[in-house]
């Protein structure tokens, strides 16, 4: 469970307008993991951006009678740079939980390609995986990079949402292809304001199980849908909701906190 909240979080949370540097911003995100209605766990996304580079920290845990029986709970850190239509990844790891398991993945990335991959204990070899090749590990970014999406803000937020992002997580290479469906009024701690509404589409490219009933089930997939929240003092969003129709459900990620000290880097909030 742990696992595929991390998928959640880092595999859905671009491409397509070119915009300028982004400025700086400390970001402090609570959220609520919840699956048909029901209450899960809890995520955190913090960091922030310092000029033309970024820091993110993500953390999950699932909690109750659940999270009592299984234990789960997920991190994450990702860091690179800003300047162009995507993230520029540098590094990323993600480590996870729960009473039977447990993996670690760290990679090292530079110009857009993986130039390291560790995953421990490695992923066992099945008939059924598509086979990753050197071009699969090329033009990416890491799921959790992949949350930080720059904008043209001439065109406010209709744009936001119409993007590929290349998403290569250590071990899969998929897409997850957005695309503008409306806009809407929030409130939540931290953040009143609009946000972009993307609808959300998964395609695997390699490194999945082909014959997994559930791959088939996220490809077929119409029920994913994004919500992105402006960072106030910069030209990037991030994920507020996110919202994926499962085999057993409709997981929900939804944000109760979104605070953002725009002029703020990531390192003077850590200070203070």
């Amino acid at each position: 469970m742990t696992s595929a909240i991390a998928s959640s979080l880092a595999g859905l949370l671009t491409m397509a307008v070119m915009a300028a540097p982004a400025a700086s911003a400390s970001i402090d995100a609570k959220y609520d993991v919840s699956l048909l209605g029901l209450t899960l766990g809890t995520a955190s996304l913090s960091g922030g951006i310092d000029s033309d580079s970024y820091s993110l920290d993500v953390a999950a845990r699932l909690t109750g009678l659940i999270g009592g029986f299984t234990g789960g709970r997920g991190s994450g850190e990702a860091k690179g740079s800003l300047g162009g239509a995507r993230p520029s990844p540098a590094t990323f790891a993600i480590s996870s939980a729960n009473s039977s398991e447990s993996r670690t993945v760290r990679m090292a990335i530079g110009g857009g390609a993986v130039q390291a991959v560790e995953i421990a204990p490695p992923i066992d070899a099945k008939a059924d995986r598509v086979p990753l090749t050197d071009e699969h590990r090329r033009n990416i970014v890491d799921p959790l990079s992949a949350f930080l999406m720059p904008v043209n803000t001439k065109n406010g937020l209709n744009g936001a949402c119409n993007r590929t992002l290349q998403i290569f997580d250590g071990a899969a290479r998929y897409d997850i292809k957005l695309s503008h469906a409306g806009t809407r009024e929030v409130t939540m701690e931290g953040y009143s304001g609009p946000v972009a509404i993307c609808q959300a589409r998964y395609v695997p490219i390699a490194g999945h199980r082909a014959l997994r009933p559930s791959t088939k089930f996220m490809a077929e997939n119409r029920d994913i849908s994004a919500w992105l929240a402006p960072v106030a003092g910069t030209n990037v969003m991030l994920p507020v909701r996110i919202s994926v129709r499962t085999m057993i459900g409709t997981a929900v990620i939804e944000a109760s906190s979104f605070k953002v000290d725009p002029g703020v880097t990531a390192s003077a909030a850590k200070r203070n």
